[in-house]
């Protein structure tokens, strides 16, 4: 067996270990979420499969790789949640999180209430916090733009939400092609699970990526680090 095949397989173990870990939390908070009603096949394939085949680059960024010349995340041009296009450069000088969500993931009530707490905290500093929704994590975004808005209606969500999106593979929008380039995540780019965070300082550019079990309010201290950069 050749050493790239042996650095490959530890490789694929290590990722099998550690989205183990992430679904035994979401397990113990989520019994009754949308993720233990798929099939076994979806089960298994969307936690574990999914992201050891992403490990060969399969799927992991979009086929159009303009993004690759793009130097601040105000260059990029997304559709918000009434599919209007919006320019991030609105955002200009602003502290950005940016999230991948979803409606019926375990992590999702701990995600919102949090997310609104740092809004609501941080706003006439500053802050804004976009939120895409995105259905590639065992299927826990099923709905569409208008259920998206009124769960946002019902968790009472002032910050700013998009338009349901993929963040990996052939149909990623640009935008998370760049951010995963920017923002390397563990042993592979692509994002592993929902929830998975962006922080984008007052210059438009990514200077950390937080993991899908890291709740917002852990890394605070680090967007008011940010945000007291003027």
């Amino acid at each position: 067996m050749s050493l790239a095949k042996k650095i490959l397989i530890i490789s694929a173990c290590f990722l099998f270990i550690s989205v183990a870990l992430i679904h035994y939390k979401q397990s113990q908070t989520a019994k009754s979420s949308i993720y233990y009603k798929n099939s076994i096949s979806t089960h298994l394939y969307s936690p574990i499969l999914n992201p050891i085949m992403n490990i060969f680059g399969l799927g992991s960024s979009s086929n159009d790789e303009e993004w690759k010349n793009v130097k601040t995340v105000y260059e990029f041009t997304v559709k918000d949640i009434d599919g209007q296009d919006v320019k991030l450069d609105k955002y200009k000088g602003k502290v950005l999180l940016i999230v991948n969500v979803a409606s019926k993931c375990g992590f999702t009530k701990s995600n919102y209430k949090e997310l609104n707490e740092l809004y609501n905290m941080y706003r006439d500093q500053g802050l804004e916090i976009l939120g895409f929704p995105c259905n590639q994590f065992g299927g826990q975004e099923p709905g569409c733009e208008v259920d998206i808005k009124e769960f946002m209606k019902k968790n009472q969500v002032e910050w700013s939400m998009f338009a349901k999106v993929d963040v990996n593979g052939d149909k990623a929008i640009p935008l998370y092609s760049w951010l995963k380039s920017k923002e390397k995540g563990m042993l592979f780019d692509a994002i592993k699970w929902n929830f998975t965070k962006f922080l984008i300082n007052r210059e438009g550019l990514p200077v950390a990526r937080y993991a899908p079990n890291t709740n917002p309010m852990e890394f605070k201290d680090a967007i008011e680090a940010e945000l007291k950069k003027n």
